[in-house]
């Protein structure tokens, strides 16, 4: 051990100290392990209206996705229906990784899943883009299926420190 309290790895000399892998508290306040709740890895953004306008986004990309992923599955299969299952699955664990929420994750999944139940009823005309095939089912359970996954594998919301307001 150095004369700092350092010792030549680096850590404390507990390996808990800022820095450090155990489970000591860093300078503000946060846990400073392994970066999990330390200060800065909160819910993104910290702002309430902010934080309702990125799920209002990811809803909208969730219909966007959805809608899409309708057209791809059908056109291209079975290419198209990974194609499309891909970018849902990506889209919901994305957003669970962008926010830190499990509401990240299920803002686009609820999007998601109203344009695909938009689409799939027929129009007056007799026509419909949500064809009564395996290749539609599979996408239309595969995508709720990997939803609900995300969503509850989905980090839950951190802790709010004693001097923070959410």
């Amino acid at each position: 051990m150095s004369a700092t309290g350092k010792t030549a790895t680096g850590r404390g000399a507990t390996g808990g100290g800022a820095g450090g892998n155990g489970g000591g508290t860093g300078e503000n306040g946060g846990s400073a392990g392994n970066g999990v709740n330390s200060p800065g890895w909160g819910a993104f953004p910290g702002a309430a209206g902010a934080r309702a306008a990125v799920y209002a986004g990811l809803a909208v990309l969730g219909l966007l996705t959805g809608a899409a992923g309708v057209l791809v599955q059908a056109a291209w299969f079975p290419l198209g229906l990974l194609i499309a299952l891909a970018a849902a699955v990506g889209l919901f664990r994305g957003g669970a990784k962008l926010c830190r929420t499990k509401v990240g994750a299920a803002a686009p999944g609820a999007g998601w899943a109203v344009a695909v139940m938009l689409m799939t009823t027929s129009r007056p005309e007799g026509d419909f883009l949500f064809g009564a095939g395996i290749p539609s089912y599979i996408y239309l359970f595969g995508g709720l299926l990997a939803a609900v996954m995300c969503t509850t594998l989905a980090p839950s919301a951190p802790p709010v420190q004693a001097n923070k307001y959410r």
